[in-house]
């Protein structure tokens, strides 16, 4: 597996170099961005629901078909309408942080019998509150955020695959000796 990975360093290299690209477009140009994860979410959308709607027609499920009918539904309206798409991403994970929060405070109640003061815990259930709460009251910064975050992530992941890349282009035909060899 190391062998193939070590001749193959052209494609790491190739990764690398589309993960820096989509970092910078996400930071220069934060709408392409926006559009990028619209698109990466609708296609999704778009291939699940064509393969639920295949295995229940072959498996003579209604529900699956169903499944794959709404799954191809949400991604069509993820390509017909991008805006609503990123919207509902930012109130999904706006849902998620303000059900975490009040779901921190119950266990927070609950831990007081096992610890007096638990305040880091109350702490953490009204941040994520908060943060659940923010991203509601103000959804078109949230869609940037993201798109930054997804960017920072992509432009990252990319300078270290091809940092790797050229370390295995510089190692082409030496193999490594050791432990872990």
């Amino acid at each position: 597996m190391g062998r193939a990975i070590s001749v193959n360093w052209g494609a790491l290299a190739l990764r690398g170099l589309a993960g820096i690209l989509i970092g910078v477009v996400a930071f220069l140009w934060p709408g392409v961005g926006v559009a990028v994860l619209v698109a990466l979410v609708g296609a999704y959308l778009l291939v699940t629901g064509a393969l639920g709607l295949l295995a229940g027609v072959m498996g003579r499920s209604w529900m699956l078909v169903l499944q794959g009918v709404l799954g191809l539904a949400a991604g069509v309206l993820a390509f017909v309408l991008p805006g609503v798409t990123a919207l509902a991403l930012v109130y999904l994970v706006a849902a998620w942080a303000i059900l975490t929060g009040f779901t921190e405070l119950g266990a927070a109640f609950l831990l007081r019998r096992v610890l007096r003061n638990e305040w880091l815990l109350i702490l953490g259930g009204i941040i994520s509150i908060v943060f659940g709460v923010l991203l509601i009251l103000n959804p078109l910064a949230a869609v940037l955020t993201i798109t930054w975050i997804f960017g920072a992530y992509a432009l990252i992941s990319g300078v270290l695959l091809v940092a790797l890349a050229l370390r295995l282009r510089g190692s082409h035909g030496r193999t490594a000796v050791g432990p872990l060899a």
